[in-house]
């Protein structure tokens, strides 16, 4: 029987970029976007907040950009602060490297395993779904959802019983399986 896995995000993660003001290392995304027209031409920003002094970073969403060129729902989207928006904006490769940014997503993510595993079992086979591009090794996955040490888990893997085609010591952020024998 296939086990269902899924990594979900509990809140926005920490935007890693240096404040100007104090050197802090950490912003959060406050969720709310501006927007400036300049005759044509349109430039929006999410804003950040740094977690030591509070100062507003701005950054880029758009940047001169032909008002005709933009998505109508994108606008709108941009003009209600559309929170699904901040957290599919500080998602995006293109966004974090126009920016030059990186996300931490310690604290901001939760396994939901579906409710209590069976380790009577000999052999459970698991599917691993990720809501959102969210880095993190499989083996912690792994160890946190079977309720196992992580250096258990590795040794499971070093003895063969603890399977998959992708590599468990890496870090991940798409879907895989794997499969645990007991």
């Amino acid at each position: 029987m296939l086990n269902h896995w899924v990594v979900v995000p509990t809140c926005l993660p920490l935007v890693l970029r240096r404040c100007h003001t104090c050197a802090s290392r950490h912003f959060r995304a406050s969720g709310r976007f501006r927007v400036n027209a300049n005759h044509k031409l349109l430039d929006a920003w999410l804003l950040v907040l740094c977690t030591a002094c509070g100062d507003t970073a701005k950054l880029t969403v758009l940047e001169r950009m032909n008002v005709r060129s933009v998505r109508p729902g994108l606008l709108d989207r941009l003009h209600a602060n559309d929170p699904g928006l901040a957290a599919e904006l500080l998602q995006d490769p293109v966004v974090q490297r126009r920016n030059r940014i990186a996300l931490d997503w310690a604290d901001a993510w939760r396994l939901d395993t579906g409710g209590p595993d069976h380790p009577d079992r000999e052999v459970s086979d698991v599917s691993v779904r990720f809501a959102a591009r969210i880095p993190v090794r499989p083996v912690r996955l792994i160890a946190e959802g079977c309720g196992l040490a992580r250096a258990e888990a590795e040794r499971l893997i070093a003895e063969g019983r603890l399977v998959s085609a992708v590599r468990l010591s890496d870090r991940l952020c798409g879907d895989f399986t794997f499969t645990l024998k007991r």
